[in-house]
């Protein structure tokens, strides 16, 4: 497990490397549906930080079309 900092909150990122694609996959448990793939490890972190980023904004943006 890691832990990737958004907006000074820490999330716990699940990464597994997957050898048949030869690709890092990785998914933030308390965002579910928040999950991300990559080559290396460091475009894994950046494409989680983006996924919380942008599932973030959709709560929110949910929470005030509600």
């Amino acid at each position: 497990m890691r832990y990737i900092t958004y907006m000074a909150r820490k999330y716990t990122a699940v990464i597994q490397f997957d050898a048949e694609s030869g690709s890092y996959v990785g998914f933030i448990p308390a965002l579910p549906g928040t999950q991300s793939c990559a080559e290396t490890l460091d475009e894994l972190r950046a494409n989680l930080r983006e996924a919380i980023e942008l599932m973030l904004e959709t709560m929110v943006d949910e929470a005030f079309i509600n």
